[in-house]
Formats: structure tokens, C-alpha cells, sequence
């Protein structure tokens, strides 16, 4: 029988001061976000976007995912979806993720079940409105390193080829030798032939690694009215060149962000710096940074350079060669759809946090910033490991170092917590301290310096006797070390590490249905769900 339950996000250690201060609210990051994730928070977005959205946008978006979706097998519900983008009181909800190889870590499913919740949920409140759930592809990305492998049962496929370019665009030469290792790491059921062949359809049947991101994307939430958008398109960047040319001759991605940045600052490390101008340049395996110098553009790395006004011209003309970095694409993204809210993880929201004043000072309605679901998935040999090791859900969020340390001290037959004699010492201390005050104040440091010796003395002793108390129970230890490092892999979140496919052999088409119906985005907690 599945159990669920959740945990507060700042109680996993696992999520940044900024993130914790953002759910709960605290005043010290109210001046960088708009309306908070709540039902009165989408209340009051929805006005300022259906006020900001014009119907033109809508036939433009509409036009270019039909184009985008040729060839594409549609399901009911993502044709309705499209469709619905076309009426005004159609609004979307949106989450962006890299075109990870088989779709790269297992949150890639938490981002896209977060973003088909919320529509879900919206509606229930807003039935005269209608919602979407969005995936937006990262293709003009051109960070090949990270996108290249997927990790399975520890072991790391990859894809092996050069980069070059906006990753989008490359083609999908070199997947044959991936499924041949994918044919002989996974399983032999029925879940895992049907694995195979996803990947099978996906790489090896399309020709560019956008074609094969969508059609996998599709294949695994079609079934729940996704639209899957692909910014790297000359329609739609046709709708953001007024923006494309004001940061290029004015700077103003630059001038708003870094004075965000000085308040941000001021109690949490920024995720992203700007650039004087924050576009790349795209053309056939290159994607590279504009620059500005010596009152002409140039293009970093190359020889390219141009005059001011033929620049300007360009972005007119081929608004396709140029590519928002990671800043100006939030912007982008808001500009083209009728957008009500952004999920993504801890550091996506750290930098959209900074983006605030930029969108203001372009008059652009800054969306509802929302963590995505994350989540812990426990099958049944985790849950007996953990039963026998006496060790209870929060507990295993602990760093592995202090559950070792209260698990031995739970079942050692001595006591091995000196708190006690601490307690007594310092009672004592504050006695000898009392009597040199009335007597003698040059005593007193002689007090706290002994004071401090004795303590010192008895946290030697209490690590001395833990460390042989860990000796006595090496057995449990490891049994601790191992169960940490299969929930925890490399001390980070099972999440951030694992591929859905390790899941998916074990659930089959039963795993995404049990996250849809687990997993509420607007609880702003984590999840452990053990099926």
C-alpha cells in the first residue's frame, strides 16, 4: 500500500537560505518576487496578464507550435491545449528544462508533473479560465558537457561527439552506440524493452536532438495535454526584437540587474551576474557572446564585426541569430506566452529572483515564481533497510556523519552523551565565577580558562569513546554508509543523481500516474512517497 508524506524543505539541509526564506515568506526577499504562490497570488496574476497579453501574440504562438509539431503525433488533450492558447482567458504554466539525454536526472519528471498539477489545481478555482502546462525546451542551450550522459544504477551512458553550437541543433549521429550500451545495462521485463524503445524511437528515428526531446517529452505526457515549446524559432523571436534591440543599445538586462544584485546581496549569494549585453549570436555551430567595443559589435571568438546600424538591421531581418542568455531568457519566455507562473528548482528561482526590476523597467508582467515538487522515492527494499537500522524519515535527511553518530549512540550499551557532566561542569564554573566577582575579578580569568579546559576534555573523551563505540558496531555502520549513499548518491538528492529509468523498470507505466497524483505543488513542501 503506497504511503506518502512530505517534510519542510529547510528541515532536508538541502535548499539554500534564499529558497527557505522565499516559502516562508520573509521579508527580507519580498522586494524580488511579485505575487506570491497561492490561489489570491494567481488571482491578481491573471488580471495583470490578461491585461498585458494581446490576441495578435496568440495567433503568433499558435501558428509557430503548429509548425513546430509537424510530424508530431498529437494526443486529444495536447490538440485541445493548442487550440485553447488562441482565447484570451487562456493562460499558461510553464517550466524550462535542458534536452538531457533520456531526459537527464530524475527531476526532469517533478518539473513537468509540477507544471500539469497547477493546471489542474487552477482550474478547479478558476473554471472560467483555462490553463496550460508548457514545457520549454532549452535548444539554444550550448552547454554540451552537461547534457551529454544520464546516469543508470551508478553507471554513466553517454553520448559521445563533439559540440558546437546551440545543442538544439546538433544532430543525433552517435545515439546507435548509446542504445547499444542501454541494450546491455538494462533489464530484460517488460518495463525495460519498453525503455529500450523509447530511447530507440526517440534518438535513433529523429534527426536533431530538439526532434528527439520532443518526441520522448511527448510520448511520456501527451496523456496529460503537454505543449512543449521550442524558443529557438524566427516567429516567435520576431515578437521579442524590440527587446532584443533596447538591450542592445540601451543595457538594461545590465543597469537592472546588478542594482538588484546590491540589495540581494546584502544576505544571499547571487546565482547569476550580468553581462553589458546578455544575447548570443547564433549561426551554424556557433552560438557566441555580442560584444560592444570601440562603437561596433563583435561576436567573441570570431572575426565577425558589425556596424552599429546594420546590427540593429539584423536583429530585423534574422531575429533567428540572435539567443537571450540566461537572463534575458525569462524575459523571452513571459513576452511569447500568456504566462501566469515559472517552476523550477532552488538555483532557477535564485536567479529569476534577480530579475524582478528588469522586468518592471520593461514594462513586462513579472510571473509567479514556484519550486518545483521534489521528492524521495522509497521502494520496499529501502523501507526494510531503514526499519532494520531503526531509522525514521527525517532522520535520514541527516548528513551521514551525524546519523552514524545518534545511531550509535541509540544502541550502544553505555552511555556515550556527556551532556550531563557538561551541564554540572558549567554549573560549577558559574559558582567559581560568582565567588571571584565578589572576591577577587582577576580570578576570573583564570576561572574561564579552566573552565574551557575541563570542557574540551570531556568532548575529547565523548569523540574518543564514539569512536570506539563505531568500531564495536562496524557492522551497523556500513549498513548506515551503504543505505545513505543509495537514497543520498554522492551526498546529493536521489533526484539530482538517478534517471527516471531506474524507476520506471520497477513501476513501468504506473510511475507517472502515481507522481500526478502524490505530488501538490502549492503544499511548498518535500515529498517522500514510498509506492
Amino acid at each position: 500500500m503506497r504511503q506518502h508524506s512530505t517534510i519542510h524543505f529547510k528541515d532536508t539541509g538541502y535548499f539554500s537560505n534564499l529558497m527557505c526564506d522565499y516559502l516562508d515568506q520573509n521579508e527580507k526577499v519580498n522586494a524580488f518576487y511579485n505575487h506570491f504562490p497561492n490561489i489570491e497570488g494567481f488571482r491578481a496574476q491573471i488580471i495583470e496578464k490578461q491585461d498585458s497579453f494581446n490576441k495578435d501574440k496568440r495567433i503568433v504562438l499558435y501558428d509557430c507550435l503548429r509548425r513546430q509539431y509537424k510530424g508530431t503525433e498529437l494526443s486529444e488533450s495536447t490538440e485541445d491545449n493548442l487550440k485553447l492558447l488562441k482565447k484570451e482567458n487562456t493562460f499558461t504554466i510553464t517550466t524550462g528544462h535542458q534536452l538531457n539525454l533520456f531526459t537527464g536526472p530524475l527531476y526532469f519528471l517533478y518539473k513537468i508533473i509540477s507544471v500539469i498539477n497547477l493546471t489542474r489545481q487552477l482550474k478547479l478555482e478558476f473554471p472560467e479560465k483555462n490553463f496550460v502546462p508548457v514545457y520549454w525546451m532549452a535548444t539554444e542551450d550550448h552547454d554540451f558537457e552537461e547534457i551529454k550522459y544520464f546516469n543508470y544504477k551508478g553507471k554513466k551512458i553517454k553520448w559521445d561527439r563533439e559540440p558546437g553550437g546551440a545543442v538544439g541543433k546538433l544532430s543525433t549521429e552517435g545515439m546507435e552506440a548509446v542504445y547499444d550500451i542501454i541494450e546491455e545495462s538494462f533489464g530484460t521485463g517488460s518495463n525495460s524493452k519498453r525503455l529500450k524503445s523509447l530511447f530507440y524511437d526517440s534518438y535513433l528515428k529523429h534527426k536533431t536532438l530538439t526532434e528527439a526531446t520532443r518526441y520522448l517529452a511527448n510520448e511520456l505526457f501527451a496523456a496529460h495535454g503537454l505543449v512543449i515549446v521550442d524558443g529557438d524559432d524566427s516567429g516567435l523571436k520576431r515578437v521579442f526584437t524590440p527587446y532584443v534591440e533596447k538591450e542592445l543599445i540601451e543595457n538594461n538586462c545590465f543597469k537592472t540587474v546588478s542594482k538588484t544584485n546590491e540589495s540581494l546581496s546584502l544576505n544571499y549569494p547571487i546565482q547569476v551576474n550580468p553581462r553589458e549585453i546578455n544575447l548570443f549570436y547564433l549561426d551554424k555551430g556557433l552560438r557566441e557572446r555580442i560584444l560592444f567595443q570601440n562603437e561596433r559589435f563583435q561576436i567573441n571568438n570570431t572575426n565577425l564585426v558589425f556596424e552599429k546600424e546594420d546590427f540593429i538591421n539584423l536583429v530585423r531581418e534574422h531575429p533567428e541569430k540572435f539567443s537571450p542568455n540566461v537572463l534575458m531568457r525569462p524575459l523571452y519566455q513571459e513576452v511569447i506566452l500568456p504566462n501566469l507562473c515559472y517552476i523550477g528548482g532552488g538555483g532557477e528561482m535564485a536567479y529569476w529572483l534577480q530579475l524582478k526590476g528588469y522586468f518592471n523597467e520593461v514594462k513586462v508582467p513579472f510571473p509567479i515564481l514556484l519550486l518545483r515538487n521534489s521528492v524521495l522515492l522509497l521502494d520496499s527494499k529501502y523501507e526494510r533497510k531503514m526499519e532494520a537500522l531503526g531509522i525514521e524519515i527525517e532522520e535520514i535527511f541527516l548528513n551521514r556523519n551525524q546519523l552514524i553518530k545518534n545511531k550509535v549512540k541509540q544502541i550502544s550499551d553505555i552511555e556515550i552523551d556527556f551532556s550531563k557532566e557538561k551541564m554540572a561542569l558549567s554549573q560549577m564554573f558559574g559558582h567559581l565565577k560568582s565567588l571571584s566577582d565578589k572576591t577577587d575579578k582577576s580570578f576570573s580569568g583564570a576561572v574561564l580558562a579552566q573552565e574551557k579546559k575541563q570542557l574540551n576534555g570531556l568532548e575529547k573523551l565523548e569523540k574518543r569513546l564514539l569512536k570506539a563505540q563505531k568500531r564495536k558496531y562496524a557492522e551497523i555502520v556500513d549498513r548506515i554508509i551503504d543505505l545513505k549513499e543509495q537514497l543520498f548518491p554522492k551526498s546529493s538528492l536521489q533526484e539530482r543523481q538517478a534517471n527516471f529509468s531506474e524507476f520506471y523498470e520497477l513501476y513501468g507505466d504506473d510511475l507517472i500516474p502515481l507522481l500526478i497524483d502524490c505530488l501538490d505543488p502549492l503544499k511548498l513542501e518535500f515529498d517522500v512517497i514510498r509506492p
